[in-house]
């Protein structure tokens, strides 16, 4: 690697290793664009050989240029962030973020204002982790100005510079740090990003709720956060999103096998009132009612008949209650075998609704829902099995 940072062995290995970078419409955007640079993710995910699904770009260009050439080219822009230079150019019917190289004027820990440069080296000094400063032109060179491709290599997530100035930059690092390291890092994490996050990790109570749950669900999405999460406790993170957390159930469920389900390893973690978390950290309704659904203990052994079964599943969906299932797994066998049964099984729907029992005479009005209910209830009872005739009958001799 020279001294201007450019690196070209391997790229094209790496490239057949998987990397995915003629996407649709960038050859347009690069005959529009030849000075501009892949950047950041799709760059190290290329190298890693990991496929790379988008595709971001930079230029040493300001974003009225960037448009005026552009749209010279026959293509769409559409300047989605001017104040941070970000130009959507839109090609073979997709879109492609393209960047200004910038450098930062003043930053506060959340926002930062920045001034637009010709400097590749001074934009990618202002990115988070060297594994993700580098850059890489159409001819395939790699541009790598703080050492990315060993680190990422090597396993290592290490900040650009000294890791305390980067992360009072912006707090949310801290919680991208964790992500990255879920996802690329081996070993032992960098001391120097460590202790930075000890000293700087009330800084992620400036964060907004939104910022924060949308890392930590990355984070959890790591095919094992097991490592990553007693980083985040020994670091004193874990307490400030997930306090008391159940590590030992996340533990386990992972061990055995769970599925990769975000939410469904907040509910292992979860100790106290879901909906208290749920609204601390701003989830969507659904994922609120999902994840208050999830943590209901569940009631279902591995050796249950098909009748609680049926019973189980009218009552609530089957995803939830193979959710629960590996939240209440235990040494028993035969879980995985439930899960099988629970997923094939129909859901049983209850054959009555009001306008029949209005036929059978019952005036509308609250006696209508009191007849349905105990319906229901000898439904229920005999495995969700009795028919629209078989429950009709069950109203009259109710009624009579």
């Amino acid at each position: 690697m020279g001294g201007d940072g450019e690196d070209s062995a391997g790229f094209g290995a790496a490239f057949a290793r998987g990397g995915v970078i003629e996407l649709p419409g960038m050859a347009a955007l690069w005959d529009a664009l030849p000075q501009a640079r892949m950047v950041g993710g799709a760059v190290r995910d290329m190298l890693a050989g990991r496929r790379v699904a988008d595709v971001d770009f930079a230029v040493p260009l300001s974003p009225e240029e960037v448009m005026a050439r552009v749209r010279e080219a026959g293509l769409k822009a559409v300047p989605t962030g001017l104040a941070h230079g970000t130009v959507t150019v839109v090609a073979g019917g997709r879109g492609f973020e393209v960047t200004s190289l910038r450098r930062d004027v003043l930053t506060d820990g959340r926002h930062a204002v920045v001034a637009f440069t010709d400097d590749w080296e001074l934009d990618a000094s202002r990115r988070d982790f060297t594994i993700n400063a580098m850059s890489a032109t159409r001819e395939g060179v790699v541009f790598d100005y703080f050492g990315g491709r060993e680190d990422l290599a090597a396993g290592r997530v290490r900040f650009v510079g000294e890791a305390g100035r980067r992360i009072a930059e912006d707090y949310l690092r801290i919680l991208r740090f964790f992500r990255f390291f879920a996802r690329y890092g081996r070993g032992a994490p960098d001391a120097g990003a460590v202790a930075a996050i000890v000293t700087l990790r009330a800084g992620v109570g400036s964060l907004s709720a939104e910022r924060v749950w949308s890392e930590v669900k990355q984070i959890l999405l790591a095919e094992d956060p097991r490592a990553v999460v007693a980083l985040m406790r020994a670091t004193g993170v874990l307490e400030m999103v997930l306090p008391q957390a159940d590590e030992a159930r996340l533990a386990g469920m992972v061990a055995r096998g769970g599925p990769l389900d975000a939410l469904l390893r907040v509910a292992a973690l979860l100790r106290g009132d879901a909906g208290a978390f749920a609204r601390r950290w701003r989830l969507s309704g659904a994922e609120q009612a999902r994840l208050e659904a999830l943590v209901v203990p569940n009631g279902l052994a591995p050796d249950a008949a098909d009748a609680a079964l049926r019973r189980a599943l009218a009552e609530t969906p089957a995803e939830i209650l193979i959710g629960r299932s590996w939240l209440g797994q235990d040494e028993r066998p035969g879980w995985d075998a439930l899960r099988a049964r629970l997923a094939a099984l129909a859901r049983p729907v209850f054959p009555l609704q009001g306008r029949d029992v209005v036929a059978l005479g019952v005036p509308p009005g609250p006696d209508v829902g009191e007849v349905l209910e105990e319906v229901r209830r000898w439904w229920l009872a005999g495995g969700c099995v009795g028919d629209a005739r078989a429950c009709l009958e069950r109203a009259r001799i109710g009624l009579e």
